[in-house]
């Protein structure tokens, strides 16, 4: 039986690695970070192949009818971690150790010519699912001189077809401790994976403009489906996501300015009845400086969400806003420094909260080290100054924002 696993990021898969013949530092600094050679690969349907293939033609062998890889591109990960919170979260026991905190494996690789996938299936120590999927369609045209790279995507999670390190799907942290507090409240676009099945369509207009439309719907996984009345959550119709973004590369320079978000209407409990209307909209920023010792990185986005419940006349607004800088060293050292801040209005379903604020902010610092490039080891710490609308006491019951602060050590390999 396949059953409901939170959704994770996108992360690196050495069967790309075998089917290009390439190193993993070809498409990342650091997985899951993506180069600008990494961005393109997975915008022209991760096809690139350098492998032997099996290949049919018809037409005086103009038209290639198969071209299927020489064995399929599948792989697979482990993480295994150890988390220790300043003060047990509680009824739970401190310094918990997770082995595994995920298995998964991919099917990830060309599928035909222009058709490839990205397919992850996993196992978090409790509970199986396929966590990220997309299947993706890409080509390449022109317009006079102008050139236009298009595709489509399939896939069951907004922003988990991005190629940018800002987004949902894809921000720092790209790993978390299971065992750790978090906030109560987040953003829709966080929390739509394995939840909603999406088609789009997308372009690169002279690898400068980028644009993106996908409509979603309801596609839980581990829950009725169809919908019926014992659903929670369903979208109406579809949910419309967009993405915009403007990339320059310049010397050894790189930027990325863009826009993003989605429009939901959700059906509080079963296929009928009240409605919650949501919209999403996101900024983000990427910039890249390449250094003869490596890479600096900045990420930053603000997601702004309003929430009409059909029950209240008042709106519901809540902003999260996230920053990190990033150090990527050739000899696998890396360092990163993030900012979080959210904040919106008082609401009674934060039900952890005495106050009813969501509002919570605090640092994460990350030192990694890769000695092979598909192996990783990470010390984490996250730092809260505000927890769900207070920095002493938010739970009224003793509980203050720094007894959620976390230590986070990580193990994560890739084969």
């Amino acid at each position: 039986m396949i059953i409901l696993a939170q959704a994770g990021v996108s992360k690196a898969t050495p069967s790309f690695a075998r089917q290009t013949g390439m190193s993993c530092t070809a498409c990342h600094y650091s997985f899951p970070e993506l180069t600008p050679f990494g961005r393109q690969f997975k915008l022209n349907a991760y096809t690139m192949t350098m492998m032997n293939t099996i290949e049919s033609k018809q037409d005086s062998d103009k038209v290639t009818r198969l071209k299927l890889l020489s064995y399929l591109p599948l792989s697979a990960m482990v993480q295994t971690s150890f988390s220790s919170n300043a003060k047990a979260v509680e009824g739970t026991q401190n310094n918990s150790i997770a082995f595994p905190q995920q298995i998964s494996m991919f099917y990830a690789g060309q599928i035909t010519p222009h058709i490839g996938s990205f397919i992850q299936m996993t196992y978090d120590g409790q509970v199986f699912g396929m966590d990220n999927a997309e299947i993706r369609y890409a080509n390449r045209t022109s317009l006079g001189s102008t050139s236009l790279l298009y595709g489509v995507t399939l896939n069951n999670n907004p922003t988990v077809q991005d190629v940018w390190n800002t987004t949902p799907a894809w921000g720092f942290p790209t790993a978390s401790s299971d065992a750790a507090n978090s906030p109560a409240k987040s953003t829709l676009i966080e929390n739509l994976g394995m939840q909603v099945a999406g088609l789009g369509a997308y372009a690169l207009i002279d690898n400068l403009l980028y644009g993106e439309l996908t409509l979603y719907r309801s596609s839980p996984q581990g829950a009725a489906n169809p919908a019926d009345s014992t659903s929670v959550m369903t979208v109406r119709g579809v949910a419309p996501y967009w993405r915009v973004a403007l990339q320059h590369a310049w010397g050894n320079n790189y930027a990325e300015l863009g826009t993003f978000g989605i429009a939901s209407n959700n059906f509080v409990n079963g296929i009928s009845g009240p409605i919650d209307k949501f919209t999403d909209v996101g900024f983000d920023l990427q910039y890249e400086h390449t250094l003869n010792t490596g890479t600096l990185v900045l990420h930053s986005s603000l997601i702004r969400e309003t929430e009409k419940r059909n029950s209240t006349i008042n709106n519901f607004h809540f902003n999260s806003f996230k920053i990190d800088g990033n150090l990527y060293l050739k000899n696998g050292l890396g360092a990163t420094m993030g900012y979080f801040n959210s904040s919106g209005t008082k609401d009674a379903d934060v039900v952890e909260s005495s106050t009813n604020k969501p509002n919570s902010n605090g640092f994460i610092y990350q030192i990694e080290y890769l000695p092979w490039y598909n192996t990783k080891f990470s010390i984490q710490y996250i730092t809260y100054s505000m927890f769900d609308g207070s920095s002493t006491n938010y739970n009224g019951a003793g509980r203050n924002a720094s007894d959620n602060n976390t230590l986070y050590l990580l193990a994560w390999f890739n084969f």
